[in-house]
């Protein structure tokens, strides 16, 4: 009787430990459920005014485009969500040492325009340093926007670290004035990927010319994990259809950002090692721009070609490692460049390599 009454104790306490496991999971998945939402479509966005200066024509300047990877890709750092390890930076320091080492690139570049991505502002993996608010202080003498990309719920996974909670967004930085600037909704998936790939948008910040028209500015981080492909083809669509009615008005259009495409079209023959197996990184698709008044302007170097990001399922390596070009820009056809490149950093500070351009507006 006694070893029945014993392994009965134990079943129930068994059973007691397994239900409540299932609340605990019913409660996070609800709360998972609950307290996702999207932002709000056509925000206006506060700009940190500190120039005054419109933005001449038929002068050579230069703009920056770089996805900081929200300061955690040392090159040791490799990601859980593409097969690595890691969910977070190592420390508080290491976020704070990267985002050193971010603003003496950028500081080094000297550009007129800066266009940055994945700048987080208070997220559990970047141990809640405001990346947003280092680098508005380190260039002030930037006119800046910030458009929150995602506010995300806390994710629990991986469960001995988790990624936790993600506010994060676009930084938009200029040496001539902005006036006007504001957050545009991308289409996501409606099933409970939404989850994992989170909230998308565009910011547009517009800045007067000197010959009365206007350059306007789009900054952008395309979505990456979808399960369905027209997601990516849709968010094109719109922001290229947008574009598109800028330049026809007589507007100065330039795009630059993370498109997750592969703006090379075949990144793994130039780069040595296939990308066959990363389904996500897919050419971009240049016949959507047929007729728009729209270019596609792919920094690459044939004497030396370098990537603008590598895959992070395992740390940097110098060589047998999966790279692809994903950063660039898009431009209306009277903007004239005349040189785009990658700026070599060997992953130092991110998965990402910063890129560049130098253009004209034409008069």
């Amino acid at each position: 009787m006694k070893k029945k009454s014993v392994i009965g104790k134990i079943l129930r306490a068994l059973l007691c430990i397994l239900l409540a496991v299932i609340v605990v999971a019913i409660s996070y998945v609800s709360y998972v459920l609950i307290d996702y939402h999207r932002i709000e479509d056509n925000l206006a966005l506060e700009i940190n005014d500190e120039v005054t200066e419109n933005i001449p024509v038929n002068q050579e300047l230069k703009a920056v485009s770089y996805n900081i990877g929200f300061c955690a890709y040392t090159q040791d750092f490799s990601f859980f969500m593409d097969g690595g390890k890691s969910s977070r930076a190592k420390s508080e320091d290491c976020v704070n040492d990267v985002l050193k080492g971010i603003e003496s690139v950028l500081k080094t570049e000297d550009a007129d325009i800066v266009m940055l991505q994945e700048v987080d502002k208070h997220s559990t993996r970047s141990h809640h340093v405001d990346q947003q608010q280092y680098l508005d202080d380190a260039l002030n003498d930037y006119d800046s926007v910030f458009a929150i990309n995602y506010d995300s719920p806390y994710l629990f996974y991986p469960f001995l670290e988790p990624h936790g909670k993600s506010l994060s967004g676009l930084l938009t930085l200029s040496r001539f004035d902005i006036y006007d600037s504001t957050r545009y909704s991308l289409p996501i998936e409606t099933s409970l990927m939404k989850l994992v790939d989170l909230d998308r948008c565009y910011s547009v910040s517009r800045i007067k010319t000197d010959n009365g028209q206007e350059l306007v500015l789009y900054t952008v981080h395309l979505s990456a994990y979808t399960s369905d492909g027209t997601i990516a083809t849709q968010q094109l669509e719109l922001l290229i259809s947008d574009m598109k009615k800028e330049y026809e008005n007589g507007n100065y259009v330039i795009c630059g950002g993370d498109f997750n495409k592969d703006l090379l079209m075949d990144s793994g023959s130039i780069f040595g090692v296939s990308g066959e197996e990363y389904t996500w990184a897919q050419a971009f698709p240049v016949d959507m721009l047929d007729g728009t008044g729209l270019s596609l302007v792919a920094p690459f170097d044939k004497t030396k070609p370098v990537a603008t990001c590598r895959n992070t399922d395992e740390p940097y390596k110098e060589s047998g490692q999966f790279n692809v070009t994903l950063d660039g820009f898009v431009v209306s056809d009277n903007v004239k460049v005349s040189k785009a490149d990658v700026i070599d950093t060997k992953f130092m500070y991110s998965d990402h390599n910063p890129v560049y351009m130098t253009f004209t507006l034409e008069g």
